[in-house]
């Protein structure tokens, strides 16, 4: 069983930044990633970017420029970093790690095992 836990959400302008760190208690066995996904408001979840321990890095389209992933793994914390932070990146944030079954399944939320409870992103 791997617990997530998140933390770094909060309020900001348009514009502005936000890091987001997600702390794992476990890393899963064989190739799996960890990775950032988001719901807001009127949408279904949907995929940020994710990272495996190799450091192959997923990000979305619609962030990638503003949004940048990080993982220690010494420590088992991924760190999402927020910049130009827009009004429709408003959401909740979460932490996932599971085994997607293929590359291109990577920002897939249905692939994903284990979730953390989420934190609240509000651009204004």
């Amino acid at each position: 069983q791997v617990q997530l836990v998140e933390s770094g959400g909060g309020s900001v302008t348009t514009g502005g930044s936000l890091r987001l760190s997600c702390t794992a208690s476990a890393y899963l066995h064989g190739r799996h990633f960890i990775g950032w996904f988001r719901e807001v408001p009127g949408k279904e979840r949907e995929g940020v970017a994710a990272v495996d321990i190799d450091n192959s890095t997923v990000i979305a389209k619609s962030v990638k420029g503003r949004l940048t992933v990080s993982l220690d793994q010494v420590n088992n914390i991924l760190d999402l970093q927020m910049n130009n932070l827009k009004p429709e990146d408003t959401g909740v944030y979460y932490c996932a790690a599971g085994h997607p079954s293929s590359l291109y399944r990577v920002l897939s939320p249905s692939d994903y095992t284990y979730w953390g409870q989420g934190t609240q992103v509000t651009v204004s």
